[in-house]
Parts: C-alpha cells; sequence; structure tokens
C-alpha cells in the first residue's frame, strides 16, 4: 500500500479508492491485463471512472499499452524510470497462445531503428507469440 500511495503522490494524483485498487492491481500483477480482467479483480467499479482512470495513468507514465498483435487491449505497470513526459516502454511483449497472458520483457529492449527518407517513426511494437514458462 505504500508504494501506490508514493506512486500516486509522485504524479501528482489525487488518492481515491480506485485509483489505489487499480493501481495495486497492477502492482501484484505479472502480466498484461486487459479491460475485462481489472474489471473482474476490482468488481464493483464503474466503467466510465475505470477509463479515465486507465488514460490518467497512462498520461503520467504509471502504465503503458502493451501491444500483443490482438485487438484486445491491455495495459502493464511501466517501469520506474517512465514518467509524463518519457516512457520507456520500449520492450518486447510476450504473448502466450496457450493461456492468452501477455509479458512484459523489460530485459529485450527494442532498438531504435533507421527509416527510410520522408518515414518518421511514432512507435514501434514486437511481439513474440509462443508458449510461457507456465503453459509449457
Amino acid at each position: 500500500m505504500e508504494k501506490v500511495l508514493s506512486i500516486l503522490k509522485a504524479n501528482k494524483l489525487r488518492v481515491t479508492p480506485v485509483r489505489k485498487d487499480l493501481l495495486g492491481v497492477f502492482i501484484n500483477s505479472d502480466t498484461a491485463l486487459s479491460n475485462q480482467d481489472i474489471e473482474e479483480r476490482l468488481h464493483e467499479v464503474d466503467r466510465i471512472t475505470l477509463y479515465r482512470t486507465l488514460k490518467s495513468f497512462q498520461e503520467k507514465g504509471i502504465i503503458h499499452r502493451a501491444f500483443d498483435g490482438t485487438d484486445t487491449a491491455r495495459y502493464a505497470a511501466c517501469s520506474d524510470g517512465c514518467s509524463a513526459h518519457a516512457h520507456h516502454d520500449e520492450h518486447l511483449h510476450f504473448h502466450c497462445s496457450v493461456c492468452d497472458n501477455t509479458f512484459c520483457v523489460d530485459e529485450i529492449k527494442i532498438p531504435k531503428l533507421e527509416m527510410p527518407s520522408g518515414f518518421t517513426a511514432q512507435k514501434t511494437n514486437i511481439v513474440v507469440d509462443g508458449i510461457c514458462e507456465n503453459c509449457g
């Protein structure tokens, strides 16, 4: 709980029950979470409040969108160095084809790509599909 409060205060976010609970869910999860996963863990949360909170957490660099090649939006906690002005979530995401979980693999960074003249990269994603250690 202490970590949750320090993250909210460091990002100048008001401490509310939904923010505390949602941040706790991310801190205690080792996989990226879909909206449905979050709603199941929080039980009685208003969807609009949830979406607004997810958006503000993304804007502050607390969570990032974990692209996994599926149509499901998933989110994961950012690393400690992220902020509103500098997301450092350029790492590989691993999607398990058995359990459908998505994992952030922070140890494997996405290299900066040299784009051809006239092209400007704004976001790069690398997804590896396979079988995770729990399902293998």
